[in-house]
């Protein structure tokens, strides 16, 4: 193999990133030897297709012949808003072992140039413990929470774990004896932190490397919260073509294409020397064509000479291929049992009987089961000038009947055909002599003047459940008015600034991965 240059290391290393901290320190160290590069993840959610974008990145750290630790950070997990439940920490870390293994081999990263570190081997020793509380008496709880903003869960009422979040990251570059740490740009917050504190402590200051944010499937951030957003590493074949048929893919947008995306930052980078990115498509349609370099694609993209449905096939048979050898690997029944202990499917729930929830919290929005509605009859209430007897399709066998307060509000004209979010699980109940089997969500200002149901996207399906982000627990059958479980939740079920519907900062979902608005922002949804 012939040896690399210095700058030629650089280049190799520094390929594809968004942006990178002491490059001056950088280059020096790679004039007197290999660098020392750690990157970390917190072991979450099931890792899925985006995880890619950092292997890619750490094979190139490897043909640049950097000494290369995967942290796998298990008490950062729990941390973070209890993402991963202390019961499944263990757990949840052995299956990212195996699945972060399966990956690096499915695209020819030798295993041996690698080291695997858990966190919790070294970060409960007695001496990061003291600098944890030696971090603690100089940071502030201003820069703490800055630091985490893009990566700790944010929640109206944060716990102080995640406060703590950011300088464990820090501390980990001196405990794990590394030149530079690697990850998203949405850790820039926190590299800059450990830059500020770490010298406070007597320890040097870091490089840092940061990647760009894949976008998702369907436009925005790829998270593991969001599962139309992501393409599971286990997902079957069927799977993958399911969720890239519902990939946003615009034509000839290239600016939020977690597609193209995908293809700069994985396959461009795993191709060999004249191996090109292969479009097989019908003559009538172009012929079929090999792009070489990614920049070509994107111009052919940008310029509409290439169709979404082109793109997405094309991806999907790459795709697949990195999947097969993890799939394959996870046929073996001890890591299949590994899967379903890790991530344990949410448990079937009684009328009443609480589901669990993420981060263990008993009253959590998930018990809230909350679908898309179709206003097929309106009506007014024969005993009641302010109430309206709606007629609503939920996709069931018949449409439920539900009394609504709307009449000062909303003409019948405008609820007429409306998309509303209902609110299904409620105990039916008698108003004005008329059984009502749910309520329609609305959002209300202060002095109650204005009242208006939550906006759905045009194109939601009757039916279709709503999912707030981070939570994927079973409904309840039905709510138990005793237990008081709506009047709980609803003191967090609010619009945000940007008039979004939230509970505790996180966004109410379609299944699709779209968002409900209202143009009342900051405002209460009854």
């Amino acid at each position: 193999m012939v040896e690399l240059t210095p700058a030629e290391k650089k280049a190799l290393i520094t390929r594809n990133l968004q942006e990178t901290l002491g490059d001056d320190k950088l280059t020096k160290i790679l004039g007197e030897r290999d660098l020392k590069i750690y990157w970390g993840t917190a072991t979450t959610g099931k890792p899925h297709v985006a995880y890619f974008v950092p292997m890619s990145k750490i094979a190139d750290f490897l043909k640049a012949g950097c000494e290369v630790t995967i942290l796998f950070a298990d008490l950062h997990a729990y941390l973070d808003n209890m993402k991963a439940p202390w019961s499944l920490l263990e757990l949840r870390t052995q299956y990212y072992e195996q699945v972060i293994k399966a990956m690096l081999s499915s695209i020819g990263v030798p295993l041996e140039k690698l080291k695997f570190v858990k966190g919790s081997d070294y970060q409960l020793s007695k001496e990061y413990t003291l600098d944890v509380y030696k971090l603690s008496s100089v940071v502030t709880q201003h820069d703490a929470k800055k630091a985490g903003a893009e990566v700790v869960k944010q929640v109206e009422y944060p716990l102080l774990s995640g406060l703590l979040y950011p300088g464990l990251q820090a501390l980990d570059e001196e405990y794990l004896k590394v030149d530079a740490q690697f990850g998203g740009v949405d850790q820039r917050k926190i590299f800059t932190f450990s830059e500020k504190y770490l010298p406070q402590l007597g320890y040097e200051k870091r490089i840092h490397f940061m990647n760009p944010m894949v976008p998702g499937l369907a436009g925005g951030k790829m998270s593991s919260s969001e599962e139309d957003s992501k393409i599971d590493l286990l997902d079957s074949p069927a799977n993958v073509k399911k969720k890239l048929k519902k990939a946003f893919c615009e034509p000839g947008n290239i600016a939020d294409n977690g597609l193209l995306s995908f293809v700069k930052h994985v396959l461009f980078s795993l191709f060999k020397e004249g191996e090109g990115f292969e479009v097989t498509r019908e003559a009538e349609h172009g012929g079929n064509i090999t792009f070489l370099k990614y920049d070509e694609l994107e111009k052919y993209y940008a310029e509409d000479k290439l169709h979404p449905g082109d793109l997405k096939a094309t991806v999907e048979k790459y795709i697949n291929r990195l999947l097969d050898p993890i799939r394959k690997a996870f046929e073996k029944p001890e890591l299949q049992k590994l899967s379903a202990a890790a991530y344990p499917p949410p448990a079937k729930v009684k009328a009443g009987a609480a589901a669990p929830a993420a981060g263990g919290d008993e009253d959590a929005p998930h018990r809230l089961d909350i679908r898309v509605g179709k206003v097929v009859e309106v009506a007014r209430h024969p005993d009641a000038d302010t109430l309206y007897v709606l007629k609503i399709d939920l996709a069931e066998e018949q449409p439920r009947t539900i009394i609504s307060g709307l009449v000062k509000f909303v003409t019948q004209e405008e609820l007429e055909q409306r998309l509303v979010a209902v609110l299904c699980n409620l105990k039916p109940s008698k108003m004005r002599g008329i059984l009502s089997e749910g309520m329609v969500l609305c959002t209300s200002n202060a002095d109650h003047t204005v009242v208006e149901p939550i906006v759905l996207p045009a194109n939601a399906t009757p039916g279709s459940r709503l999912a707030f982000e981070g939570y994927s627990g079973t409904p309840d059958e039905q709510l138990n008015p005793k237990k008081k479980v709506w009047e709980k939740l609803s003191v967090d079920f609010k619009t945000n600034g940007d008039g979004l519907a939230v509970w505790k900062d996180n966004f109410l979902l379609t299944p699709e991965g779209e968002k409900l608005s209202s143009k009342l922002a900051n405002c209460a949804i009854k």
